[in-house]
């Protein structure tokens, strides 16, 4: 089952921070279709908030098709978002753990780990998943 986590700091508004959760369970497999999410009440003792936003971010996931109310039983997921790059999340998860564990030697704060993987993958151009060999537009001298 989710637990939610909010990031006081955060500028995302609290409903968008739960439905944002919801979907990266979905999108790494920690949560699938036919899990049943935190009741409303539960999560809004958790967390100290107003049911209302937790039953706003629930909505939203039913808006998307990501989730099912049913009326005195809960809210269930019904579609998942991870793709076929599942199957390696394992093995890749492993070594950014260790990964994580050399930058916190290296004396990162989470801070400091947060903003060098957000400007990497900004400054890194999309490739092909199977490696191809299609140009990188970023750098093939294009319209800018």
């Amino acid at each position: 089952m989710i637990e939610f986590v909010l990031d006081g700091r955060s500028r995302v508004a609290t409903y968008m921070q739960l439905v944002l959760q919801v979907k990266q369970a979905l999108r790494v497999g920690l949560a699938q279709p036919g899990d049943r999410l935190p009741k409303v009440r539960d999560v809004a003792q958790a967390l100290a908030i107003n049911p209302n936003t937790v039953l706003k971010a629930y909505r939203e996931l039913e808006l998307e098709g990501l989730a099912e109310g049913r009326p005195g039983v809960g809210t269930f997921l019904v579609r998942t978002l991870a793709g076929p790059a599942l199957a390696h999340q394992t093995e890749l998860r492993e070594e950014l753990v260790a990964w994580l564990a050399k930058a916190r030697a290296a004396g990162l704060a989470r801070e400091d780990i947060t903003a060098l993987v957000d400007t990497t993958l900004r400054a890194t151009p999309d490739r092909p998943p199977t490696g191809g060999t299609e140009p990188d537009r970023q750098s093939s001298g294009g319209n800018t």
